[in-house]
């Protein structure tokens, strides 16, 4: 269990450090979640197989899946479609690949041997609620605000305001609508209504 555990937290230090030193955003993304996993097992060889399933869904499942979306929006046209042809090559799956190879061996591992933990007991998902709406009921609220407040800013950061017709075009929307048409027509008779 002490050799699973030290693989775990390996792959798990690996994985962020390859994470961390990524340019492409699908590479890094990639990677963090073949270390979200490793932290998955470490977790679940502590005893916490309870917080291990949580690490797996909301983490690696949900969290990701919402880095994929904000990286799906960034990269719009026909440059975004040029890049995510680069990004698809086989190549780039070999690392994340193999670090998650050796995370499934060892979970394989782990659930053969019928042990769930080096504690002396297994933490119980009634201990882990009453341990975060007990005394650490201030620090759960803070994260939750600190989220709440990551949520505000990103909205204010992506918030584009739409503009009326008239405001965008100004004064003279008439005349410059003419003069892209090309009639010389319009465009004069617009510039003669405007003359004193």
């Amino acid at each position: 269990m002490e050799l699973a555990f030290y693989i775990a937290g390996a792959v798990a230090v690996i994985a962020t450090f390859l994470m961390l030193t990524r340019v492409n955003v699908v590479h890094a993304l990639l990677y963090l979640i073949v270390s979200l996993l490793a932290v998955a097992v470490v977790f679940y060889t502590l005893g916490a197989p309870f917080v291990a399933a949580l690490e797996v869904i909301v983490y690696a499942g949900a969290i990701m899946v919402l880095f994929v979306f904000v990286v799906m929006m960034l990269n719009l046209g026909e440059h975004g479609v040029e890049l995510e042809k680069q990004w698809l090559t086989p190549g780039i799956w070999t690392g994340p690949a193999l670090l998650a190879g050796i995370l499934i061996i060892e979970v394989f591992y782990l659930v053969r041997g019928g042990t769930a933990g080096l504690a002396t007991g297994a933490v119980e998902p009634k201990e882990v609620g009453i341990a975060l709406f007990g005394p650490y009921l201030i620090g759960v609220e803070l994260a939750s605000m600190l989220l709440l407040a990551g949520l505000v800013g990103a909205y204010h950061l992506g918030f584009r305001k739409v503009e009326k017709p008239e405001i965008q075009y100004g004064r003279y929307t008439a005349e410059r609508r003419a003069a892209a048409s090309g009639n010389p027509v319009l465009a004069g008779t617009d510039q003669l209504a405007r003359t004193p």
